[in-house]
């Protein structure tokens, strides 16, 4: 089994930043890790994804040059760096992973099996 547990979110200010981790345990081989958000009354939409292996990371247009995944291997720990945030990036952030047995696009949350609990994201304007 896997648990996924977020950590870093908060309140900022518009232009602002913030870092959110997600520390990983558990013994299944991940290999692919993203980043979904969901803002009130709105689907869960992904932000950013990892290919574990090869290290490509991939980001929605709405946050391009804005938003950045990472990850630290031997910590077992994914990051994503927020910097400019805008009031519409408030939203419960959720770190998630796949085991690869189902594909259905790095920004489908049918192609993860592991979620963690969330963080709140808020901006102010």
């Amino acid at each position: 089994q896997v648990q996924l547990v977020e950590s870093g979110g908060g309140s900022v200010q518009a232009g602002g930043s913030l870092r959110l981790s997600c520390a990983v345990s558990g013994d299944t081989v991940i290999t692919y890790m993203g980043w979904f958000r969901q803002a009130p009354g709105k689907e869960r939409e992904g932000v950013a994804g990892i290919d574990r292996d090869r290290k490509i990371p991939m980001y929605a247009d709405s946050v391009k040059g804005r938003f950045t995944i990472s990850q630290d291997n031997p910590k077992k720990t994914l990051y994503l760096q927020m910097n400019s945030l805008k009031p519409e990036d408030t939203a419960v952030y959720f770190c998630t992973g796949s085991n690869g047995e189902k594909w259905f696009g790095i920004f489908d949350s049918r192609t993860y099996q592991y979620w963690g609990q969330g963080t709140q994201v808020t901006v102010s304007s």
